[in-house]
């Protein structure tokens, strides 16, 4: 008996340690965390803020995480990126709490769309959601009402034609955007009829007027207060309806990582902006200087890195080529000068093409115009002095080749009367005069034809 006890307790124990053990070691399958996660969106919403989000999802996914708080304080974003996010989150197995925090936050724009997609909504007080119409790409007016009327010395035929294509566009994005935010209301149970306003109007609600309008869940005054709250609440999730345990759970903050960082960094147009410049740069100094290597290494790097980002951002391709083309046009200045009217239209194009260069309004995704300014003076400059210098060079005697050799002195090194030889430059030249020329003489150079010079006696010469 003693035996078949020992067997016994050895075959339920064994199953449980080596659980435990795998479970210190990483390794168990499905190992719970009882660490609700935390995920910031803080500033603009871009490429890096998607990819750090999704990848925090998949994360907390794989730990089996409780909850993922979803901490917000945004003026809003691409819509690109603000659709990879809502998606995430539609497709996380874990339910997600987004929560507009610190007091003086908002959701405005893009972040009201990913609020109302969270499973839990919530807002700190004094903060605000809203304004979510959509930025109208390409450079036009607002995408609301309130656009400019067509011009009055165009026909009626072209006003017509524009007013319509406009009012078609404008119909478009936002139709798209409405029916967006109202399937999220929908699916949530929150207020559609508010959404809808948001988009059209560019309404905002502050957090209490939110929470009466059933537009968000509660009004929480810190973390651990929204997680207290919202314990015991059942939310549904793309892996069914899963009931929030939360009132005791600590909060790890997640940070992005290295990769998320530095795509934060270089996707920022600004730093995009001067690393296509620097990597411009870099290269045309390579090519005044061949060999030097420094700048046309840096000068790559910097420009590959640059395409990368334009390649992510809502980039005009108009104003890329007028910028490219305004750096063409002041490079040409330096090889065939023409007294500054090439220069000047580079620098036009430049500050065009850069003022054009991000297609879109969204706060925080445009160039700051002290930032072209500075650029386009350093430009301007650059081709001001290769025009002066080119000007100076133009008035200055040459100094080389045949015209440099005319007017130079020499020292004859023989006596002659027709011809004979002097030393110019440090060189022996054949020479021919028709003055008579004694050894030691200083003599001026007349003319040159080939390898023979014409010299005439220096009269203020006094050698014997």
């Amino acid at each position: 008996m003693a035996n078949a006890a020992r067997g016994w307790a050895a075959a339920v124990m064994m199953p449980r340690l080596a659980a435990c053990l795998l479970a210190l070691a990483g390794l168990a399958p499905s190992a719970v965390s009882a660490q609700v996660i935390e995920l910031r969106i803080d500033g603009p919403i871009g490429p890096a803020t998607s990819n750090y989000v999704a990848s925090g999802l998949e994360q907390a996914a794989a730990e089996n995480a409780p909850l993922v708080l979803l901490s917000i304080d945004t003026p809003g974003g691409l819509d690109t990126a603000m659709r990879e996010i809502v998606q995430a989150i539609l497709a996380s197995p874990v339910p997600v709490a987004g929560y507009v925090t610190p007091g003086g936050a908002r959701a405005a724009s893009a972040g009201t769309y990913i609020l109302y997609a969270s499973h839990v909504a919530a807002m700190a007080p004094a903060t605000n959601l809203g304004a979510a119409t959509p930025v109208q790409m390409g450079g036009g007016g607002p995408l609301p009402g309130g656009g400019k009327e067509p011009d009055d010395k165009a026909s009626d035929g072209e006003k017509s034609d524009t007013a319509d294509s406009d009012t078609a566009k404008r119909r478009k994005v936002i139709n798209d955007s409405v029916a967006y935010l109202r399937g999220l209301a929908e699916q949530r149970g929150r207020n559609a009829d508010w959404a809808e306003q948001a988009v059209r109007e560019g309404t905002s609600l502050t957090a209490s007027a939110a929470l009466e309008q059933n537009v968000i869940d509660l009004v929480a005054t810190s973390r651990q207060g929204l997680l207290a709250e919202i314990d015991g609440m059942e939310v549904t999730t793309s892996a069914g309806t899963v009931t929030l345990a939360t009132a005791d759970a600590a909060i790890d903050n997640r940070e992005p990582d290295w990769r998320d960082r530095l795509l934060a960094i270089i996707t920022n147009p600004t730093v995009a902006y001067i690393l296509m410049m620097i990597g411009i740069y870099g290269l045309i100094l390579e090519g005044y200087n061949p060999g030097a290597l420094v700048p046309g290494t840096v000068g790559g790097i910097c420009l590959l890195v640059a395409l990368f980002a334009f390649q992510i951002l809502p980039v005009n391709f108009a104003g890329l080529a007028l910028l490219a083309l305004g750096i063409a046009l002041m490079v040409a200045e330096a090889f065939a000068p023409s007294f500054g009217i090439l220069g000047l239209g580079g620098v036009v194009g430049f500050v065009v093409g850069s003022i054009m260069l991000m297609d879109t309004g969204v706060p925080g995704y445009e160039i700051p115009l002290a930032i072209i300014g500075a650029t386009a003076t350093a430009a301007a400059l650059l081709m001001f002095l290769i025009v002066y210098l080119f000007a100076r060079s133009h008035r200055g005697r040459v100094v080389t080749g045949r015209e440099g050799l005319i007017g130079a002195t020499a020292r004859a090194s023989e006596d002659f009367d027709q011809r004979g030889w002097v030393l110019l430059h440090g060189e022996s030249w054949q020479a021919t005069t028709t003055t008579p020329i004694r050894t030691g003489q200083t003599v001026t150079v007349t003319g040159v034809d080939g390898l023979v010079v014409s010299v005439t006696p220096d009269n203020s010469d006094r050698t014997s």
